[in-house]
């Protein structure tokens, strides 16, 4: 006789540890028994449009509550979504996303794919990587077929929608398509369980009423807390410009982090790390050791030692302040004009730029420019702190 499995109730409570909403309540158990019974893992879907082609920090929560199915035995099924990424998904926005091509939505999607896998288990026992292309791009009798599952009165309870169609402004069909689309989704692959961030209870709570439409078993919505940005209120966003990409340079993320505010440290921490700040330390040092944390993972700890040591060399031993006013510039065939720049913000002539540069007195994260660095690469000084004299700083950012 094999050895039992483990406690269906215990196993639902740990993969559900930090989730907001595990809907409806005691279906994980119940579907736990039921694969047990039929001696198969359970189906665990994300979906995600590559809008952008970076994860960033706030996937990472949802990738980790992943990850934790896939070591519990499960097998996760990461739905690229090329085709929905063509409509926009509205939730949690007052408008739909612009619309990009096909080419870069492609583009997105690969690279996507592959950092996911920075979180995710990769075996392909336990991981699944489909693009929803494969079963959307359908004729035209089955689109409508799935339109039939909803009603326009049950799409204007979502608060997006409700909330512009009270202010008269449009909303297209092809947007009320989008949660059809998604809850297809999940007919396509059986899924057993959806994740998404709290702003898609909606489209999670549709996909059950497509299943059933299709006469699938209905499947259970998990759904987890959103990270804020680095400005600690807006979510997590590479259009907000407030996030930190898995990839970035080890300095991006430290000192990224570093300017996380302290009323979101808290947040930061249990989403990211499952716990809470460490409660003897300050707010800069429990910042710190997130900021190492962070880096350690996605790279590794000698590069957090020398994120480190290079923040301390900016704002600790050259005394830049932490809270920089960001610029923005736009490069010229690849390039950036430094005595434009320094023209543009700081009010200084092109001939005193220059004469700065000689001298010593501008710097790029804290190195010394000289007389030959007018023009400068544009990825060097995208996300770089530029200093003027010793009093003058601008965080610049590729526009």
């Amino acid at each position: 006789m094999p050895p039992p499995g483990p406690d269906p109730a215990e196993q639902a409570a740990e993969l559900t540890r930090g989730a907001e909403e595990c809907l409806p309540e005691g279906a994980l158990e119940e579907r736990l028994v039921l694969a047990a019974r039929e001696g198969r893992p359970l189906r665990v879907k994300l979906g995600i449009d590559p809008t952008a082609p970076d994860i960033h920090l706030g996937h990472v929560v949802v990738l980790d509550r992943l990850r934790a199915f896939q070591d519990a035995g499960h097998v996760v099924i990461l739905i690229i979504g090329d085709y929905t990424a063509r409509v926009g998904d509205p939730s949690g926005r007052s408008s739909t996303r612009p619309v990009l091509s096909g080419e870069e939505i492609d583009r997105n999607a690969a690279t996507f794919q592959d950092q996911a896998t920075r979180v995710l288990d990769p075996d392909p026992s336990r991981l699944e990587v489909r693009r929803n292309s494969e079963w959307l791009d359908m004729p035209a009798e089955d689109l409508f077929r799935l339109a039939r599952t909803a009603t326009l009165a049950q799409m204007l309870e979502r608060d997006d929608f409700a909330g512009r169609y009270e202010r008269g402004e449009p909303i297209s069909v092809l947007e009320l398509l989008y949660p059809l689309l998604q809850g297809y989704d999940s007919v396509a692959v059986r899924a057993d369980v959806e994740l998404g961030g709290t702003d898609q209870t909606f489209n999670l709570l549709l996909g059950r009423d497509v299943q059933r439409h299709y006469g699938q078993p209905e499947q259970v919505a998990l759904t987890l807390p959103i990270l804020p940005g680095i400005d600690g209120e807006r979510r997590m966003s590479k259009t907000l410009d407030n996030y930190i990409g898995i990839t970035e340079p080890p300095e991006e993320i430290y000192g990224k982090t570093m300017r996380v505010p302290d009323s979101a440290l808290d947040t930061w921490y249990r989403l990211l790390t499952g716990a809470p700040p460490p409660p003897d330390q300050p707010p800069r040092d429990a910042k710190r050791l997130l900021a190492r944390e962070l880096v350690e993972r996605f790279h590794d700890p000698d590069a957090a030692a020398r994120a480190e040591a290079h923040f301390d060399r900016l704002f600790v031993e050259r005394g830049a302040p932490e809270d920089v006013e960001e610029a923005t510039f736009e490069p010229a065939d690849g390039t950036v004009h430094v005595p434009a720049v320094l023209e543009a913000l700081f009010g200084l002539s092109r001939s005193e730029g220059r004469r700065l540069l000689a001298q010593g007195g501008v710097r790029v994260d804290g190195e010394p420019l000289g007389a030959d660095d007018q023009d400068l690469p544009a990825e060097r000084l995208d996300g770089a702190l530029l200093q003027v004299g010793k009093r003058r700083f601008r965080r610049m950012r590729r526009a």
